[in-house]
């Protein structure tokens, strides 16, 4: 009999969670004035809204932290923290943040002015926020076949070269102070970059004479499938193609809540001196001195730690297979989601899950909040809400892609969850045709809205 899969851990601690009433959420949700974010996280069953700090932390990364340095400069922590980043991705200079959005905040303050041009493969939410807060325009540059959620593409992130092309020939050089690379591309759908296209996009770029920064947060999750995809890698290990990914480009974000597996932190690397130097004033004025940058010692041990943890194969292969299992699943079933499956998350077409709501009325958080309803699961809409409004003419922005992501942490959950998960999103399937109205915005923020939007039921 050949073996079946099996994780590559077992469970040294556990944590309850709490059952409740399908009554109970109806009434915590609109309480929360139908935010998924405002919900107590002890009236959420399964937690899927984000992957970002709430993975579960190795036995080593726990020993990691007794061992932190809280010395205010120079501590042995930071040194640890260097030494790793430097073996993993190549970068000589970095500098520590408290999470990745703090890392976007510092080294766009030391390159973005008003009115640049940022192009890029859909831009996350605080990344295009940090751009537009700038007064600057965050350009999408991603291939079409990404936003057709039936086809099967490998590399779904990828940047169509033609489009960036266009984009660095019809604006000055001056005016394009970077592109951004996300790897893997989170806004549509967790989906990797090949290889291919990132050697392809830096020899553009150099040509033009434009720096390249990758958001990083799934960098591990992208190397996984760059194994697994193209042929040329697959006898390669997960460090040695991370190595070549980052030779691609002249520094990076990181979110270390991701692909480092801890609850807090972050970091940016930088291939030139003079970038580091440019950056550091600001990571004083915003994060913390230079050998801390806002995070603790035993913080930036256990992140280390976390950058070998997260780049081992078994543990990818875990990891990214019990996504896949969800979502085999969920289209099994013919609910329509982003295929082929993402790195950290399946994401659902709400679209076609719910066509008889309105697109003025949210429907990927009109789906949201039904499943919620539903079983006590707690996903994160990613379309109209979070693409805000245009800053120019105040309307709403609807994205090619209407899409409820479902988070998966990293080693929380269990295969038992995952079914658990999928019943509940079939039930509301099942029923998708009752389901004709969503909601409409009572308070909203100028930027970043999803956040702290507050609805009413239509």
């Amino acid at each position: 009999m050949e073996l079946p899969f099996a994780e590559s851990y077992k469970i040294k601690m556990v944590e309850s969670i709490k059952r409740s009433t399908r009554q109970d959420r109806k009434k915590w949700i609109e309480e929360a004035d139908y935010n998924l974010f405002n919900i107590k996280s002890d009236r959420v069953f399964i937690d899927l809204l984000t992957d970002s700090g709430t993975g579960a932390m190795s036995d080593k990364q726990w020993s990691e932290m007794m061992l932190g340095d809280e010395s205010y400069a120079g501590a042995s922590s930071f040194f640890k923290l260097k030494d790793a980043i430097k073996d993993i991705t190549g970068f000589d200079y970095f500098l520590p943040t408290h999470q990745g959005r703090a890392a976007e905040n510092v080294l766009f303050s030391s390159k973005i002015k008003e009115g640049d041009i940022i192009p890029g493969n859909s831009h996350f939410d605080t990344t295009k926020g940090h751009i537009e807060y700038r007064k600057a325009h965050a350009i999408d540059c991603t291939i079409d076949e990404a936003f057709i959620t039936t086809l099967d593409h490998p590399f779904k992130g990828n940047v169509d070269l033609n489009k960036l092309e266009d984009v660095l020939k019809s604006h000055p050089k001056e005016k394009i102070p970077l592109i951004i690379l996300t790897i893997t591309c989170n806004s549509s759908g967790g989906q990797p970059v090949s290889m291919e296209n990132m050697r392809a996009l830096k020899e553009m770029a150099d040509k033009y004479g434009i720096q390249v920064f990758f958001d990083s947060a799934r960098f591990a999750e992208n190397a996984y499938f760059i194994k697994m995809r193209e042929e040329a890698y697959k006898d390669m290990s997960i460090r040695e193609i991370v190595r070549e990914m980052f030779s691609y480009a002249d520094g990076m974000t990181m979110s270390s809540k991701k692909d480092a597996i801890v609850n807090m932190g972050g970091f940016i690397g930088f291939r030139h001196e003079e970038d580091y130097d440019k950056a550091s004033v600001f990571n004083i004025l915003f994060e913390g001195y230079l050998s801390y940058g806002g995070m603790s010692g035993r913080d930036m041990n256990a992140l280390a730690q976390g950058l070998y943890d997260g780049t081992e194969f078994d543990y990818l292969d875990t990891r990214i297979k019990q996504v896949a299992y969800l979502g085999k699943k969920l289209k099994d079933y013919g609910i329509p989601i982003q295929y082929p499956y993402g790195g950290h998350a399946i994401f659902i077409d709400a679209r076609k899950f719910l066509p008889k709501v309105p697109k003025e009325q949210y429907i990927a958080q009109t789906l949201g909040i039904e499943i919620y309803i539903e079983g006590g699961v707690r996903g994160v809409e990613i379309g109209t809400l979070l693409a805000d409004r245009d800053p120019e003419t105040g309307e709403n922005r609807y994205p090619d892609l209407e899409l409820l992501r479902l988070a998966i942490p990293r080693r929380v959950y269990t295969n038992n969850h995952m079914d658990y998960i999928a019943a509940a999103i079939i039930n509301v399937y099942d029923r998708r045709d009752q389901i004709k109205t969503g909601f409409e915005i009572v308070k909203e923020a100028p930027i970043l809205r999803h956040f702290t939007v507050k609805l009413k039921k239509i």
